[in-house]
């Protein structure tokens, strides 16, 4: 057996089937010349599906984990989703029945989204997502709030000082 077919390493979790370089280089190029070849023979549809797929678990993803890098986590999503779906984000906004102006100060973080908004985005989603996959209608709401609370928690060298001067505790438990 060649070490070229010899398949992995168990006990390291290492591929290796290739014994240089070179040969993980030609192989990596013949995957990607295979994975193009197969791209090209899917439709618009399935492209769409794969796209809110990844969509779906990177946000699944990011919500189990803390986080705490200062980053817009939400507004990416929520780009991600609308490019995903539409050529123009002012189509999506008349869909859910918003000013493009209004949308684009979400996305680009001049404005907080309101219920209103999160409201549509939910029922927009639970619709697009109808017949690819299961989709909590909640999720928007979990990665706004998941974001919040993370960006809080590591900021609280910043803000801790001055919110500690008018909150006092009376302790009524002795020890």
């Amino acid at each position: 057996m060649t070490k070229e077919k010899k398949i992995a390493n168990t006990e390291f979790g290492v591929d290796s089937r290739y014994s240089s370089k070179a040969t993980k280089k030609i192989g990596g190029k013949d995957l990607m010349e295979s994975r193009l070849e197969r791209m090209k023979d899917l439709t618009p549809d399935q492209i769409l599906r794969a796209k809110l797929i990844q969509l779906k678990l990177r946000m699944a993803d990011y919500l189990l984990k803390p986080i705490y890098k200062k980053h817009n986590y939400f507004t990416e999503f929520l780009s991600n989703y609308i490019d995903a779906i539409y050529d123009k984000r002012n189509k999506f906004a008349e869909d859910v029945n918003i000013s493009p102006v209004k949308l684009s100060q979400i996305i680009n973080n001049h404005r907080e989204p309101q219920e209103e908004f999160f409201l549509r985005l939910m029922v927009h989603s639970e619709l697009t997502f109808k017949n690819i996959c299961k989709f909590d209608k909640s999720c928007w709401y979990q990665v706004y709030f998941h974001e919040k609370i993370c960006d809080t928690i590591s900021s609280q060298d910043k803000w801790r000082p001055n919110v500690e001067k008018n909150v006092k505790t009376r302790h009524l438990i002795s020890v």
